[in-house]
């Protein structure tokens, strides 16, 4: 049974604009740790003496770990003090990154990889935290903010790996994002306002109830099935990007291949208008602009990927496609159970990090039988996928209407 704790003056206090920035910046730095890997994949295959296919597991594996750690940690932002919880978790990913820059063997680098994909789940407790202290006609704009720093992290995050990568080496971004972590642990721990807990439960608990969430808000279901499909589709073209530009015409290196993040960027600038958007009118139809955009970037990149117009403009609409849909549906989640929203959170990030991690795998094992070609029919099979079941949900909800 939950217990309800009443809030304290702390959780009862709004953040202020320095507060959200400073957090949208917090997550970027988080959720880098585990895009740093993409462009270096080349790299990372021939220091190891492995194959595409093998290296792009260990992408993978980060992704899923940061499903599970979403399992293991982000419900406790509902009963834990979420300030302090961050800090900690930064340090434990601090000594993950040290043992990736430290990697021996294939095996270590599994291992740290896995470590590493535990600490972008940390994330996923900084914006429900944003959420639960933000005003409530402002939550779409406080989400989308935070999410803009989250975003540019995984998008800049290539690009500085690539470029670190080329010039020192593929170790070296993983010691200045260990420094990284300590600095933003420091940062949070001094500046941010404590965000005291609203229930009283154990973790046993807090995931029993979880179950209910799950069967009980179908408007859950749907954004999170959404959410899948996207980033699923996402992370199978970002894994695969650096094969592509090594072959003709391109012969492009990690570098380059890093670059094309500030090409992406495009999507985390239209974060927070994508939030007011959300706030303004309605998350939902946001949603199926941003399927229709992502499908069409798969089509471009298909029919005009040889070219670098081609390339580039796919890129957009597919960052700014992916990242409409990301924000709405978590607008969407967090105005459902105020009291349950690092849960709420977990399910939707679970299943998100999940597709994710498939998302890596699959791309480069269809890469590396069918090409470019494969890739992309790939991503237009997940979105228009998700087409289906934004009609499919649109449909019942009519039809429940009607019959009232």
């Amino acid at each position: 049974m939950e217990r309800q704790i009443r809030p304290s003056a702390a959780t009862l206090t709004y953040l202020t604009s320095a507060h959200v920035w400073m957090m949208a910046f917090s997550a970027g730095a988080i959720v880098a740790n585990v895009y740093y890997i993409q462009p270096l994949l080349s790299a990372i295959a021939d220091d190891f003496n492995v194959s595409v296919t093998t290296v792009g597991a260990v992408a993978m594996v980060s992704q899923l770990g940061t499903a599970v750690a979403m399992l293991l940690f982000v419900p406790l932002g509902d009963t834990k003090e979420r300030r302090q919880l961050i800090v900690r978790l930064l340090a434990g990913a601090a000594i993950c990154l040290v043992g990736m820059a430290t990697a021996k063997n294939l095996m270590g680098l599994v291992a740290a990889s896995l470590g590493v994909g535990f600490s972008g789940a940390i994330v996923h407790l900084i914006v429900p935290y944003a959420a639960n202290l933000s005003h409530p006609e402002r939550r779409g704009t406080t989400v989308g903010t935070v999410l803009s720093g989250l975003l540019f992290g995984i998008l800049l995050a290539r690009t500085l790996s690539g470029l670190v990568g080329a010039w020192f080496g593929w170790r070296a971004i993983y010691w200045i994002a260990a420094a990284m972590m300590i600095f933003v642990a420091t940062l949070i721990h001094n500046w941010l306002p404590r965000s005291e807990p609203e229930l009283k439960l154990s973790w046993f608990s807090l995931i029993r109830s979880t179950g209910n969430l799950i069967r009980t808000q179908p408007l859950l279901r749907e954004s999170t099935l959404l959410g899948a499909t996207f980033f699923c589709a996402f992370s199978a073209f970002w894994t695969t990007l650096v094969f592509f530009l090594q072959t003709p015409p391109y012969h492009y290196g990690s570098g380059v291949a890093g670059l094309f993040g500030l090409v992406g960027a495009a999507g985390a600038i239209c974060a927070p208008l994508i939030g007011r958007t959300a706030d303004k009118y309605g998350a939902r139809r946001n949603i199926l602009v941003a399927l229709l955009l992502t499908l069409l970037s798969f089509a471009v990149m298909y029919l005009w990927g040889i070219h670098l117009a081609g390339l580039v403009a796919g890129v957009i609409l597919l960052d700014v496609g992916v990242q409409a849909g990301h924000i709405s549906n978590q607008t969407r989640i967090y105005s459902l159970v105020p009291e349950a929203r690092s849960r709420l959170n977990m399910v939707y990030m679970i299943c998100y990090f999940t597709a994710g991690a498939f998302g890596s795998y699959a791309g480069t094992a269809l890469w590396q039988r069918f090409g470019w070609a494969g890739v992309c029919g790939f991503g237009c099979a997940l979105v228009l996928t998700g087409c289906a079941i934004h009609a499919l949900t649109g449909r019942q909800k009519s039809i429940l209407l009607m019959t009232r």
